[in-house]
């Protein structure tokens, strides 16, 4: 029998409890696909950011038997650019062959210890100056909610952690379990946009209206051709008007968004369908076969049957 994917969460002291729980909470919900472990750097209790400590049963060994560590974010009173040396010998005796995952200023401990070097990244919006001035050689992009380089993931703040957990759950059992995990945890599968919509700027004019209600038609209508002025049309707004006012609240322009969703759809249709690849390009308003591989390559770095083959969900059963 096939044991599960280990995943082991690393608490330093000053660790968000919101954040170390979110591992435990997602991976949790899969059912047996996972197993989630928590450990710190000398197997006794941790301190948090709040007013308790919580109580750690496995010590840094336990980082040797993970296929992926997830690291929470520490109060950023005590992010610091070098590392102390417990924390520094626990990140080396992670496996090479493991993932690893930061939450929010985790993202800093790794660039500490190294792992970030060359790599591109995200963290905490809020944070961005003070890591670029830190880790000039890591390229950062603080406008993402995530950023998967392969074997090294970063989120940015709290419910980020939440958002790359759930895409390393649709990486690796596709959308239908992403998706049952989401519902279970009574979460979106996947948020629009990135950290834009949540910095701090000064509020919109009242006066203007807001973008949600031309969002839900467009989704309704993504197997039609649908141009900005379509969209601007929708929400009766001039076009300039409309890509500032969508942007402010998605954090992407109207058309990379618009291929967001398409790219979304197509990929729920070849897991969840048997259509060929130029029906479901036609159904998601990419027109045809070759537009909507160009587009999932782009998106994902794989063709529409590549795809299929790899996340392709059980047969639903019959009665």
């Amino acid at each position: 029998m096939r044991r599960a994917h280990r995943v082991v969460v690393l608490a330093l002291d000053g660790v968000y409890p919101f954040e170390l729980g979110i591992p435990s909470r997602v991976f949790g919900a899969a059912g047996d696909h996972y197993e989630v472990l928590t450990c710190s750097v000398d197997g006794g209790p941790v301190r948090t950011n709040a007013d308790f400590s919580v109580t750690v049963e496995r010590g840094p060994e336990a980082l040797t038997t993970a296929d992926t560590v997830v690291l929470p974010p520490i109060d950023s009173s005590l992010v610091t650019r070098d590392l102390p040396e417990p924390v520094r010998e626990a990140l080396a005796s992670i496996p090479r062959s493991a993932r690893i995952v930061s939450i929010c200023t985790g993202a800093f401990v790794l660039a500490a210890a190294g792992l970030l070097e060359g790599r591109p990244a995200t963290t905490h919006w809020a944070l961005a100056g003070l890591f670029r001035e830190w880790y000039p050689q890591v390229a950062l992009d603080p406008d993402v909610l995530f950023v998967d380089d392969g074997q090294v993931l970063t989120s940015a703040g709290a419910a980020s952690g939440v958002d790359v957990c759930l895409h390393l759950v649709r990486a690796d059992h596709g959308s239908e379990v992403a998706n049952r995990v989401a519902r279970v945890c009574v979460v979106p599968p996947w948020r629009e946009g990135g950290q834009a919509q949540y910095i701090e700027r000064p509020v919109p004019e009242t006066t203007a209206n807001g973008t949600a209600a031309t969002r839900q038609w467009a989704l309704e209508h993504l197997h039609e051709p649908i141009t900005l002025q379509d969209l601007a049309g929708h929400a009766r707004m001039s076009l300039r008007t409309f890509a500032r006012r969508f942007h402010d609240e998605v954090g992407v322009s109207p058309g990379r968004w618009l291929i967001q969703q398409r790219v979304a759809q197509a990929r729920h249709l070849l897991e969840a369908t048997d259509l060929p690849v130029d029906d479901i390009a036609g159904q998601v308003g990419f027109g045809t076969g070759t537009s909507l591989r160009q587009h999932l390559h782009a998106a994902i770095g794989v063709s529409p049957l590549a795809y299929r083959r790899t996340f392709r969900g059980a047969p639903a059963p019959v009665g």
